[in-house]
């Protein structure tokens, strides 16, 4: 087995890469080559965190090459802005479905950093216009650094406005990616001006109401809803979600945990239908994508442990390869 630690996964899983693997398991999640129990969560007594379990399989074994399950284990801890440790700490423990045996232990932060921000890319690749340059960003933590790069992997970006709830640090956040993507980031004082000119916008808040409304969207633009992951929250109102063709990474997750659908569907304004397809029944060509050129697209990302499998795989293939992590023997 092989031990990964973050700087390899860094090094061995450039997003660019990443969304080929994201279509590729995103297309097995929704052909249900894949098992998926819906994540649980489990409060620390004592403490502002809580452990995160999503176990999942990927590939059927003796068919598949790559067929492996495992488990991801996250940390969630609340932590000042900057924290040296984030918000996510943890691990992806990936085994091989033949033989039952363990593969790796890969750090887990990196990767779903990088695999998330792949898969928003997966989607604005699938749905966004061709032509789609001006990218907006609403958030200033981890997941909105991650995006650009991403958003540059599948369409040209000119140009990026960022808004965040703290001025100075969104400020902070233009000039750092701005020197890091050679493209102008400019700061907004508000959603709603940073969303006005925006083909694709990608919002990766920890609101826990909306941020983003309907009222202030315009024909054309893709949206990726990344930020909430539970029921109860919502970055964007009911009449985003109503106005938006809406796309899922995985219906049953949707259905348990997407909290601006949920939400809708609570008031009235939309039903169940309202989803159009899973991203990966779109990259397969099983479903449509986008319709016109006017129509607002949405994708809501919760992720799902394929993504973490395939993600993993790749990354220990690659150190496979080059001999790279710490290789140990459980049963010596």
């Amino acid at each position: 087995m092989r031990i990964i630690t973050q700087s390899e996964v860094e090094r061995l899983l450039p997003v660019s890469a990443c969304v080929a693997v994201m279509r590729a398991a995103m297309i097995a999640t929704s052909r249900g080559d894949v098992s998926l129990p819906i994540r649980q969560f489990m409060p620390v007594p004592g403490a502002p965190g809580k452990l995160a379990l999503m176990p999942g399989s990927l590939g059927e074994a003796g068919v598949a090459e790559d067929a492996s399950f495992g488990i991801k284990l996250v940390c969630k801890y609340e932590r000042p802005h900057g924290d040296p440790l984030g918000t996510h700490v943890g691990m992806v423990m990936l085994f091989d479905s033949a033989k039952g045996i363990p593969l790796a232990m890969v750090e887990g932060s990196s990767l779903t950093a990088i695999r998330t921000s792949a898969a928003s890319a997966l989607a604005t690749d699938l749905l966004a216009r061709p032509d789609a340059t001006r990218l907006a960003i609403i958030g200033n933590g981890e997941q909105a650094m991650r995006h650009i790069p991403a958003m540059q992997a599948v369409r040209q970006i000119s140009h990026v406005t960022v808004w965040g709830r703290d001025a100075k640090r969104a400020a902070a956040f233009a000039r750092e990616a701005t020197d890091q993507y050679g493209i102008p980031v400019e700061p907004a004082d508000d959603p709603a001006p940073a969303v006005k000119d925006a083909d694709i916008v990608c919002t990766t808040t920890s609101a826990k109401e909306p941020v983003l409304f309907g009222a202030d969207l315009k024909p054309g633009q893709h949206l990726n809803l990344v930020g909430s992951a539970i029921p109860t929250t919502s970055e964007v109102d009911h009449e985003a979600v109503r106005r938006s063709r809406y796309y899922v990474d995985y219906r049953p997750a949707a259905m348990a945990a997407a909290g601006e659908l949920l939400k809708a569907i609570e008031a009235g304004i939309i039903t169940e239908d309202h989803i159009v397809a899973e991203i990966g029944e779109v990259a397969a060509g099983d479903a449509p994508a986008r319709s016109s050129a006017d129509e607002i697209t949405c994708y809501k990302s919760l992720g799902v442990a394929a993504q973490d499998l395939a993600a993993a795989h790749m990354v220990w293939r690659a150190a496979q390869a080059e001999g790279a992590g710490i290789e140990i023997d459980l049963l010596a």
